[in-house]
């Protein structure tokens, strides 16, 4: 990215009031995009990147929903090979390496996991975990990722395994399975790279704007920050609302998962080489995963549970789904966690498409891991193109399947899309990454826009302190939200735009400094 389009790319309060001024003042945009987790940032930075005129509206933030509540990892699709969903698992490993390798390789990076071979793992359980390894690699050769991304599996000699897996318990270890396979440092900030990146194509991205209406024409919405309303026109439509799309268009049925993790302290398994893989009892293609984060946490996840009736904006975490998690995890540990060590919890809700095959008898609770995690294109008779299923590695190829699709139906003249080979903001060679004078936490998180988040900390002092003991967050980062990554209030800047939120305690002592930076924030404007 240039120079200049780096400029553009900066998100704040004031291009925002601007942009929504102008996108409702009766002009007609090519394309309106509605959502902006992953799916629809990328639909945003599709359309402009192919030369459309582009407006992307949100009720809320960047990644204020399912996007920001995922595992972090950037699956190659070796489940999907279990249930013969082949074409699912190779998109996966594309997508995978599209990220790793061009668009995103200073947030995508491979992570390293290990299956400890305790005696509740049979050799048979063992064999078949290895040769889905195995298949695993062989996908990402078909992907053509390369190797030294993403290196073999292998097996782990029993001091091996101890090693990598120190809070595994000894006794009846016999070895261990060395995986690997990406891993996001956060979900959220790959959905703000991608919307800042549409904005240097010149998409109109505007947060706290709802749609009250939506018809193939455009929307009525209301700016949820001064209450007033107006009117979007576009000649194409895109509804990108994950599991709310329901409730914009009629007739998409969409069946939530709730997928949910765990928040420890780091210190609590100790120092943690690599992630693992706990096998859940009775099942032989899940597992309990536990994510080292490098900031202090550990998150150990996920659970799939069906979840009916109304969607919330943010899902609770029911105690059973707590107990699960402890319950397998505590399978395999020294000392098993107790309920008051968990410092934090959250659950995201995955929008399954409803194909409407559950509605035999017994089929209310059918098991949400089995539907299909392919995702549709779907046309209403209105003209509105919804994009629904998928998940947070085939982002892109969702989002180029929704911009098609659109651009089919409603007769725009766009050209092939460009996203495959399209650097997100920050994006460089993993060689220029490596040569950045600024701490590497900080490259991981921004990548060349590293350097200028530490310069802001030297050139303003005040900055420069962390936000609270314990977490490798600076007042510099905040401030960086709120100037460059259109961040508006205090729960944009601890729940997306950095994850202390997630730890409710490290939230209420992280406000005062959060409300200190966007008052500045406002005194600059």
């Amino acid at each position: 990215m240039s120079h200049t389009e780096a400029v553009t790319a900066s998100l704040s309060a004031d291009r925002r009031t601007r942009e929504l001024a102008e996108a409702a003042d009766g002009r007609v945009a090519d394309v309106l995009v509605v959502g902006l987790g992953a799916t629809g940032a990328g639909a945003a930075l599709d359309a402009a990147a192919r030369g459309l005129d582009v407006v992307a509206v949100d009720a809320h933030d960047l990644a204020f929903g399912t996007s920001r509540w995922s595992s972090k990892l950037i699956h190659g699709g070796l489940r999907y090979l279990a249930s013969a969903q082949f074409d699912v698992a190779h998109e996966s490993a594309v997508e995978r390496g599209v990220l790793m390798t061009r668009t995103a390789p200073h947030l995508v990076a491979a992570q390293p996991f290990v299956l400890p071979l305790t005696p509740l793992v049979s050799r048979a359980q063992a064999s078949l975990a290895w040769a889905g390894f195995r298949a695993g690699d062989v996908l990402r050769l078909a992907a053509r990722t390369p190797r030294q991304v993403l290196p073999a599996p292998r097996r782990l000699s029993a001091t091996e395994a101890g090693h990598l897996a120190p809070a595994v318990r000894a006794g009846g270890l016999r070895g261990g399975l060395l995986s690997w396979d990406g891993r996001v440092t956060d979900d959220a900030r790959l959905v703000t790279a991608l919307a800042r990146t549409a904005a240097a194509h010149g998409a109109r991205v505007l947060t706290r704007t709802r749609v009250l209406e939506l018809t193939g024409s455009g929307a009525r919405v209301r700016d949820e920050l001064t209450g007033e309303e107006g009117e979007i026109r576009a000649r194409a439509v895109i509804n990108a609302t994950g599991v709310w799309a329901g409730d914009l268009v009629d007739g998409i049925r969409i069946r939530p998962s709730r997928g949910t993790h765990l928040v420890l302290r780091s210190e609590r398994l100790g120092t943690l080489p690599a992630g693992l893989h706990i096998p859940i009892p009775g099942e032989t293609n899940r597992f309990v995963l536990v994510l080292p984060q490098g900031d202090g946490r550990v998150y150990v996840g996920l659970t799939d549970e069906p979840v009916d009736g109304a969607v919330p904006d943010v899902p609770e975490v029911p105690e059973t789904d707590i107990g699960f998690l402890l319950d397998v995890l505590g399978s395999v540990l020294h000392t098993p966690v107790r309920r008051d060590e968990v410092v934090g919890a959250f659950a995201g809700l995955r929008p399954l498409l409803d194909s409407g095959g559950h509605d035999g008898p017994g089929d209310a609770q059918a098991r949400t891991s089995d539907i299909s995690r392919r995702h549709a294109v779907l046309t209403s008779s209105e003209g509105v193109t919804t994009i629904v299923g998928g998940k947070l590695t085939t982002y892109r190829r969702m989002a180029q399947d929704a911009v098609d699709a659109a651009a089919e139906a409603r007769g725009l003249p766009a050209r092939p899309s460009p996203t495959a080979g399209l650097p997100l903001v920050g994006a460089a060679a993993p060689g220029r990454l490596r040569a950045l004078p600024a701490p590497r936490r900080l490259v991981r998180r921004y990548g060349t826009e590293a350097t200028a988040v530490q310069a802001l900390a030297e050139r303003e002092p005040h900055l420069a302190g962390r936000v609270l003991p314990g977490h490798p967050v600076t007042r510099a980062e905040l401030a960086w939200a709120a100037r460059h990554e259109g961040a508006l209030d205090a729960a944009d800047l601890l729940d997306r735009r950095t994850r202390i939120g997630l730890v409710p305690a490290d939230r209420t002592e992280a406000l005062a400094a959060a409300d200190e930076i966007l008052a500045e924030a406002g005194a600059r404007s």
